[in-house]
């Protein structure tokens, strides 16, 4: 059951104000620790959070077994913020009675599969507040003919029933994490086209290789962790199977974890960026780069490389290793063969010289990443309200309106797609606590005063 929303009262005698004070679109990490915030804060207001997926989970396409962290669990969605609030990890794994358990382990990485299982903790406390099963489908002004817009209309549909919806909102936050990055040339056309993206590979790969016996051929485009990762499950999940990775550099590079580059996500570090000149922010992201993205945690290179040195052991003739990298190659396009299998169109990145797979797949497996700009196209209604017509947001990730455009009291905020104006942590785990705790701030400041409030934004 939602939260009870307000009146609705009219706006000049023009229309609605609001049923509720905020409507957050996306219940994932971000709105997540948004939620904890107010409730920490005992903050009362009237919010409700807007979510496609029918329960909360994390990355369930990629919940592979024995799969860790990259952070340490406390970054988790609480404790750099409150360390005694009750939406800790470690007070996760008391009320779990694993607490001692769980130091026995001298780890700082959880299991992927449990930090998944605490988030899903978190969120069960919040079940009333939630649309699960919703997806927005687009957020219009409310008009105000008397002055500046003071409140939003968000039109959302059921996912099973395709009925729509619409509620008001004083304010709005958009967190709606990214989507699949798939080349126009590699799209799927279908169930049964053969091309998935990582985001659905422990879902999707079962339905489509049904037995675990069998000898396929599979492929995998990418050089980063997920890449690594789906790689390596691959040779227990199919034992039988002959499994190629098409990497575009020379060779699997690790990612740089080191404590000093790891302040690059330290939460204070966001303001020293947001600060920064447009072409200093991006040669920063550039060379930090190696922090998060095409790169792969070392301990699973080291595991990576010697399966592949037992190959060599057991079989010297590269041609008949099961497991093979493909260095120097981008997979630009596809031809389905009689058989209805793929040959993959490869671009050797070395000398631009494009050719044709030796071999034909079962199926290949996009480690290509995610687009961050879903929020333009649902935020489109909104577009002429914008400065300079553009979705740019302030250091507090509130949108830039038009000059008394947009009432005092009503905002709209991004999370998840604000990396080249506030950097490489935005669409990270590691700032959430924080920033949870700054966008409560930002969007209930008279609320905020003397509850622990975090610095301004």
């Amino acid at each position: 059951m939602l939260s009870e929303p307000g009146h609705q009262t009219s706006q000049a005698g023009q229309g609605f104000v609001y049923q509720y004070d905020l409507v957050c679109i996306g219940f994932g990490p971000a709105s997540l620790a948004i939620a904890i915030a107010l409730r920490d804060r005992g903050i009362k207001a009237r919010v409700v959070y807007i979510e496609k997926q029918p329960n909360f989970v994390w990355h369930a396409g990629m919940l592979l077994p024995n799969a860790r962290m990259q952070i340490s669990f406390l970054k988790d969605l609480a404790t750099l913020r409150d360390p005694r609030s009750r939406f800790t990890f470690v007070n996760y794994l008391k009320t779990k009675n694993r607490l001692v358990a769980f130091t026995n382990l001298s780890t700082f990485l959880p299991l992927r599969e449990e930090y998944n299982d605490y988030m899903s903790w978190c969120a069960s406390h919040f079940e009333q507040d939630v649309q699960y099963g919703h997806e927005t489908i687009s957020v219009y002004p409310v008009e105000n003919q008397d002055g500046p817009i003071r409140s939003w209309q968000v039109v959302s549909r059921n996912v099973e029933m395709k009925e729509r919806s619409t509620i008001t909102a004083r304010n709005v936050v958009v967190a709606i994490g990214g989507k699949p990055r798939i080349s126009p040339t590699l799209s799927a056309d279908g169930p049964d086209c053969g091309i998935v993206h990582s985001s659905s590979y422990s879902i999707a790969v079962p339905r489509i290789l049904t037995d675990t016996h069998k000898v396929y051929n599979v492929a995998i485009v990418g050089g980063g962790q997920s890449a690594a990762e789906i790689f390596n499950d691959l040779q227990s999940r199919y034992p039988n199977s002959y499994i190629t990775l098409y990497i575009g550099a020379s060779a699997l590079k690790p990612s740089d974890d080191s404590p000093f580059v790891n302040e690059v996500f330290d939460p204070e570090r966001v303001d020293t960026f947001y600060h920064l000149p447009p072409e200093s922010r991006q040669k920063s992201i550039q060379s930090d780069k190696a922090t998060n993205y095409g790169v792969v945690r070392s301990g699973l290179l080291d595991r990576m490389y010697e399966n592949m040195y037992h190959q060599r052991l057991h079989e010297p003739d590269p041609s008949k290793w099961r497991c093979k990298i493909v260095p120097w190659r981008e997979v630009i396009g596809y031809e389905k063969t009689t058989d209805r299998r793929l040959r993959l169109r490869l671009k050797n990145t070395s000398n631009g010289e494009i050719d044709m797979s030796d071999s034909s797949f079962d199926l290949a497996i996009l480690a290509t990443g995610y687009e961050r700009n879903g929020h333009e196209t649902l935020l489109e209604p909104i577009r002429s309200l914008l400065q300079e017509n553009r979705f740019a947001v302030e250091r507090n990730y509130r949108l830039r309106f038009r000059k008394d455009a947009v009432a005092d009291g009503c905002g709209m905020w991004l999370q998840g797609c604000c990396e080249d104006s506030h950097g490489l942590s935005d669409t990270l785990l590691s700032i959430l606590a924080v920033r949870g705790g700054k966008m409560v701030d930002s969007i209930f400041p008279t609320q905020t005063l003397g509850k622990g409030a975090c610095a301004k934004l």
